[in-house]
């Protein structure tokens, strides 16, 4: 079963809360970072992007950065900006985007668990992007990247968090710069802290990822470099934790830079082979069901309805990301390892159907696809199979803001 326990989260004062607050780090380019924190010293990218504070020239993964992420982080404790919790609690966080709200647990999750996988995954990490967090967990102390898990939603659990939801005050509630509001309780209770713990253990069989591969995975070696120098903290990782039938996830998009020397119309004439074609014209299409696809080329859209002869009915064949890599990007544009391909991009959801059009407009690319979100099930089928997704399959909103619950390992 699930082990999670509480922790003396280092969190922001009430008053710095919304300046503090940051999209995390890996959502942002450096260039977006120093735009973002333009006149804000408090913002956390300070600490999780420290190069915005640095020469344009620093190289982002240069042992400067990190040193200045732990130089920003004692500077915010200094000046009182941040403070660690006197007792050991767990965390309630809603999040309300466009009307709808979905509720998470903020808590520490075992090390172990992700290790022996009752922590499922679902995509494969690269080795750069882990070593980028390890450097900065073992040199800021601190894992300041919150993972997003997800599991099978449970009655009891359900009502201790909305009581506590409906029956305490806040210590956060405000509504950051892209109109989500951020609530956060402290759960300080020690019986309700204990029979939270006890539901986790007995009830939870699994728990898992749905956005922070590389933060859970890079914890994860953290501990294991530490050898003897490990304390009890670095046992465990930042988590919140969210009943699956709250959550939201969006369509994860593709554009590519070439035709890879085709023609439009030979293009054209190789997906039709595969998926039936509907020219659309000026208006943007997304798909309003699984096996379909938008796609944007030479100013117009098309949809893409897949043949039967596209895909297979197991966890990972059956998936819309999958037909688009089998089908497209692999057979006619020899792109074979969407991972290391510097000839695609993805683009979340979030961004809309005007970005892909506007990568494809500045002829930065030449094609863009739309795609049906992968559901929920599919994630967890795929994950208890022991499968792994294709890169980018899921895209999850609304973000965690970084910085309003910090898990110290070390001082």
């Amino acid at each position: 079963m699930t082990l999670i326990k509480p922790f003396k989260a280092l969190r922001p004062q009430a008053q710095f809360a919304k300046l503090v607050a940051s999209k995390p780090y890996d959502v942002l380019s450096s260039a977006e970072a120093k735009v973002e924190t333009q006149g804000n010293p408090n913002s956390f990218l300070h600490i999780t992007k420290s190069e915005i504070d640095l020469p344009d020239t620093t190289d982002i993964h240069a042992s400067i950065v990190y040193e200045k992420a732990k130089e920003n982080l004692d500077a915010f404790i200094k000046r009182e900006i941040l403070f660690q919790e006197s007792k050991e609690c767990y965390y309630v966080y809603q999040l309300i985007m466009n009307g709808r709200s979905q509720t998470g647990l903020v808590a520490l999750s075992s090390i172990d668990d992700y290790e022996e996988n009752k922590i499922k995954k679902h995509e494969f990490t690269r080795p750069e992007k882990e070593q980028d967090r390890i450097n900065h967990i073992k040199t800021s102390g601190a894992q300041t990247g919150n993972v997003f898990l997800a599991y099978r939603n449970d009655l009891e659990l359900d009502a201790i968090i909305e009581k506590w939801k409906s029956t305490k005050t806040p210590v956060y509630d405000f509504i950051a710069s892209d109109n989500i509001q951020h609530t956060i309780w402290v759960i300080s209770d020690t019986a309700v802290i204990e029979h939270i713990t006890t539901l986790f253990k007995e009830k939870i069989a699994n728990t898992y990822i749905a956005d922070g591969h590389h933060r859970a995975a890079s914890a994860a070696k953290v501990r294991q470099s530490l050898g003897q120098q490990k304390t009890p903290a670095s046992n465990y990782f930042l988590t919140t934790l969210f009943p699956s039938n709250q959550l939201y996830i969006m369509d994860y998009n593709r554009v590519v830079k070439d035709l890879n020397g085709l023609s439009k119309e030979d293009f054209l004439a190789a997906i039709e082979e595969k998926f039936s074609i509907n020219e659309i014209g000026k208006k943007a299409i997304a798909p309003n069901t699984l096996h379909q696809f938008g796609m944007y080329l030479d100013g117009s859209w098309y949809l893409l309805t897949s043949k039967e002869n596209t895909y297979t009915n197991d966890p990972i064949g059956i998936l819309d990301v999958t037909i688009l890599q089998n089908n497209i990007l692999n057979n006619i544009l020899n792109i074979t390892d969407p991972r290391t391909d510097t000839r695609i991009d993805f683009i979340g959801g979030i961004r809309g159907l005007s970005e892909l059009e506007k990568r494809v407009n500045n002829g930065d690319m030449q094609v863009a696809f739309s795609l049906y979100p992968v559901t929920i099930d599919q994630l967890f089928n795929i994950a208890d199979s022991g499968n792994v997704m294709p890169p980018k399959s899921t895209w999850f909103e609304p973000k965690l803001r970084d910085g309003l619950l910090t898990h110290v390992i070390f001082n």
